[in-house]
């Protein structure tokens, strides 16, 4: 809760400075002018997006962590935000924004960004803050649950109580151990696994807390709506009683495509501006071809090649090895142009051709496919969709580098084919943004 207050007052302090001091310059200037009616109010609205952008992709309000690092973010937000509109007022010959309302804005803000994020980071900091679960589950469920929640970066739960089913077994009236866990640690949400939902008066205990005002959830929907996964286990019993928006829902299909072309014929203009800089970069630290060319397996199984700016030495045929951050193949050059995010511009030409989408699970190479098929259940569910430049997958884990790691992208890629929809493709866009800002990059 206080994360989203925190969010809230940050976005409105933005509206309120750039506005209040254009009216405030209007109501002042010789001659006086009507804001509103101005060109300036339009361009108002454009530094409002700009400072807003710089902030989520800062990490502001709710990821700095520590005062040093707000005020970090916040002046350079507020300077980012400043600069973005200078830009374009240098590009357009004229003063689109008075310098008042320009560096104004700026100045004020940056206390307000690090206010804001010390208010998000006390809501963190407080467990109330966060869901208090009670978990009624076979102990090695437990301890995989805990072992999540650990890892989660944001923190969403956590565990204040823990029962096996047997403990949470009333055997009487008398007897209700799982109402007094839920009471005695003023729990906001009980979670039971599939034994506990066999045991009818666990089922019973939980309907009288459930009518008191708690949250009750199944363990995989508590994955699902907490942590944002589905795990392979609970597919082989949902199997596929669930639509996939790209497959079900032909109005969100042909809405996704335009998107996709609409985006990527934009990224297609930054492509061209880019090449040059790129294959400057390449003849003095990467010496070799600018593009690498790569299969990959696509929508319904079908390969294509997929294109990146090339990161790694000129040398033979793939080794079959995972790529790991500290790989001895990617150049000096290469490891800026991932840090960057640039190698992947030019897929953008796989979007116009129908090969990839923004926003979808990433397509892996062919012999990975193969290997993790045999591996890992359900693995080829993937591919019943368009791959994506990015996918809700990366932003949540990264990029695998194991098999284990395959899996655990799995369960993320499967959250998404339950939950695919254009308000989930546009959350996933802007968390890339964020990373893209923050450089972090593989």
């Amino acid at each position: 809760m206080h994360r989203r207050v925190a969010r809230i007052l940050l976005y409105a302090g933005v509206v309120v400075a750039v506005v209040g001091l254009s009216k405030a310059h209007a109501a002042s200037a010789t001659p006086v002018y009507d804001y509103t009616g101005s060109f300036r109010f339009a361009w108002s609205l454009t530094y409002i997006g700009l400072l807003c952008a710089a902030a989520y992709g800062l990490g502001l309000p709710d990821l700095a962590r520590g005062r040093r690092a707000a005020v970090v973010a916040g002046a350079g937000a507020a300077g980012g935000g400043a600069l973005g509109i200078s830009v374009f007022q240098l590009l357009a010959g004229t003063a689109l924004l008075p310098r008042g309302v320009v560096f104004g804005a700026a100045v004020v803000l940056v206390p307000w960004f690090v206010l804001c994020a010390t208010l998000a980071r006390d809501g963190r900091t407080r467990a109330e803050g966060r869901d208090r679960v009670v978990l009624v589950a076979d102990p090695g469920e437990a301890m995989v649950l805990d072992d999540e929640l650990d890892e989660a970066p944001e923190r969403p739960a956590v565990v204040v109580a823990r029962l096996g089913v047997e403990e949470a077994h009333s055997p009487d009236e008398r007897s209700t151990p799982l109402l007094a866990a839920a009471r005695d640690h003023r729990a906001s949400v009980v979670v039971l696994d599939r034994r506990a939902q066999a045991d009818e008066t666990v089922v019973a205990q939980a309907g009288v807390l459930h009518a008191s005002g708690l949250r009750v959830r199944t363990l995989s929907l508590f994955y699902e709506q907490w942590l944002g996964k589905l795990p392979v286990g609970e597919l082989e019993r949902v199997s596929l009683m669930f639509d996939i928006g790209e497959l079900h829902r032909a109005r969100y299909g042909r809405v996704k495509r335009l998107v996709d072309v609409g985006l990527a014929a934009l990224g297609a203009v930054v492509l061209v501006l880019a090449t040059p800089l790129v294959a400057a970069g390449n003849l003095v630290a990467n010496r070799g071809p600018l593009l690498f060319r790569q299969a990959r397996v696509g929508k319904g199984g079908k390969h294509f090649q997929i294109l990146k700016f090339r990161t790694m030495a000129a040398a033979g045929p793939p080794t079959g090895e995972w790529t790991s951050a500290a790989d001895q193949r990617i150049t000096p050059f290469g490891s800026l142009l991932r840090r960057t995010h640039l190698d992947e511009l030019p897929q953008v030409w796989n979007v116009l051709r129908g090969e990839l989408a923004i926003v979808g699970p990433r397509p892996e190479q062919p012999h990975y496919v193969a290997e993790l098929a045999e591996k890992l259940p359900f693995y080829d569910l993937r591919h019943l969709v368009r791959p994506g430049i990015t996918g809700w997958a990366q932003v949540k884990f990264g990029y695998a580098a194991s098999t284990a790691d395959a899996l655990e992208k799995l369960q993320y890629e499967f959250f998404y084919l339950r939950r695919q929809s254009l308000a989930l493709d546009l959350r996933v866009m802007g968390r890339t943004v964020r990373s893209v800002l923050g450089r972090a990059g593989r």
